[in-house]
């Protein structure tokens, strides 16, 4: 599947004051005044009429104002609450028109925080920098964007003397932006090379043994690998095939990592260079193919004494299933449900696609999969479906019975789990 590079733009949005943070019911889904066209007629504001939405619509407005000049104050700490801010806003709503109007300013905003912040506020900036793009989705207002901060980016990257989160972030976001806002595949592969000079240091030596690298030094290079991954799925042929033979030989001595995160990471895009192979040729093979699968398969059943149980548990899961993607070409499909729809996750491609997104928009995934066309276009699912108001409510669940089911669910996991104790009952691993 290669990413739709339609300059089609959704939404809606456009209103400052003191800066407070956004609660849990601002960021729920079910107390949304949508700024976009969807909202129109999916509106799931509170009871109240059309004048108690207009005026919640506009103390949001007003609040995300707040945020935007707050990203020039003085204090580190309040430019780093209203990053936050701004943050949960793009991950909960669809605000394109809202930042349309406001885009350079929130680009001059992130530009400033990531060349004169420290850390965290950094951190803040790049993610922000990926919700803008995926608010504007691709076209010329992400591409001036990402024209404005990529060489940040790529110099905060470079620059071993930077901030570890800061860098960490940055290898995460440059990756996605690169995604929806690049125009040009050659500077898509300048950014790959830039992440391979990274997780190409915790390569396995020759002999076996593994570099001594920081376990945040570690993330950094994970944070590239996926990066990387994620930018294989818009390669063009012959890139995938200069790839396939210049670094699929080398990517299993990533498997030899001390740090579980890079081994799972090394092995699922092992699966998706295997998968993206296979489509261009189904007769490819791989000439350490068997020693490959053998090195998986012991990740697959890994009983190291010396690894903390639940790094097992999750390594085995994931490697079961690259095993299978390298033995056999399968995939362990997955169905995501949103609203009143369904997507499959089928391919190793869609599932780096998704866990990219998702990263960023957290528990709002499901909303823009129902609400932002950009993202909808990325998973093939067509035009938002519109969904009357009185359909919205019969599908939400009242908070005091979800809170009475979530208190149950916790009780009933609680006096199971000492019901074992008390037993002494070894579950084993799985």
């Amino acid at each position: 599947m290669k990413m739709p590079r339609t300059k089609k733009k959704n939404g809606r949005g456009g209103p400052h004051g003191h800066v407070h943070p956004f609660s849990d019911e601002d960021a729920s889904i079910e107390t949304l005044s949508h700024c976009s066209s969807f909202s129109d007629t999916a509106s799931v504001a509170d009871e109240g009429g059309e004048a108690s939405e207009d005026t919640a619509q506009e103390d949001f407005q007003y609040k995300l104002k707040g945020f935007i000049d707050s990203t020039v104050d003085k204090s580190a700490k309040t430019r780093q609450g209203a990053l936050d801010g701004l943050k949960t806003a793009m991950a909960t709503r669809i605000l394109y028109e809202f930042i349309s109007e406001r885009r350079m300013t929130v680009t001059d905003s992130i530009e400033r925080c990531l060349k004169k912040g420290k850390g965290e506020e950094q951190r803040a900036a790049a993610s922000l920098a990926c919700l803008l793009c995926i608010q504007l989705g691709p076209g010329i207002e992400s591409e001036e964007v990402f024209k404005t901060l990529k060489p940040i980016f790529k110099n905060i990257l470079a620059d071993g003397s930077a901030s570890i989160q800061a860098r960490q972030a940055v290898a995460t976001s440059l990756g996605l932006c690169t995604l929806v806002a690049e125009d040009d595949i050659l500077d898509v592969h300048a950014s790959m090379e830039c992440f391979e000079n990274l997780f190409t240091r915790s390569y396995a030596r020759m002999d076996g043994t593994c570099p001594l690298i920081s376990p945040q030094m570690s993330q950094l290079h994970t944070n590239a690998l996926l990066s990387w991954a994620l930018l294989l799925t818009i390669c063009t042929a012959n890139q995938l095939k200069d790839i396939l033979h210049k670094h699929l030989p080398k990517l299993p001595r990533l498997l030899e990592s001390d740090d579980v995160n890079m081994r799972i990471a090394a092995g699922e895009t092992i699966a998706l260079l295997f998968e993206l192979a296979r489509d261009l040729d189904s007769e490819f093979e791989f000439e350490d193919w068997e020693q490959l699968c053998d090195k998986l398969n012991a990740l697959a059943t890994d009983c190291n004494k010396h690894r903390a149980k639940t790094d097992k548990r999750k390594q085995r899961s994931v490697f079961r299933d690259v095993l299978k993607a390298v033995e056999e070409g399968d995939f362990q499909s997955e169905a995501i449900r949103f609203g009143t729809e369904r997507m499959t996750i089928d391919s190793w491609v869609r599932k780096r696609m998704y866990d990219a997104f998702r990263e960023f928009v957290g528990s709002g995934m499901n909303y823009h999969l129902q609400a932002n066309e950009f993202i909808r276009d990325v998973f093939e699912l067509g035009p938002p479906m519109l969904v009357d108001s009185a359909t919205m409510k019969a599908m939400k669940i009242p908070r005091f019975e979800r809170h009475l089911h979530n208190s149950a669910a916790f009780k009933a996991r609680t006096k199971a789990r000492s019901k074992f104790r008390d037993k002494r009952v070894d579950v084993g691993e799985f």
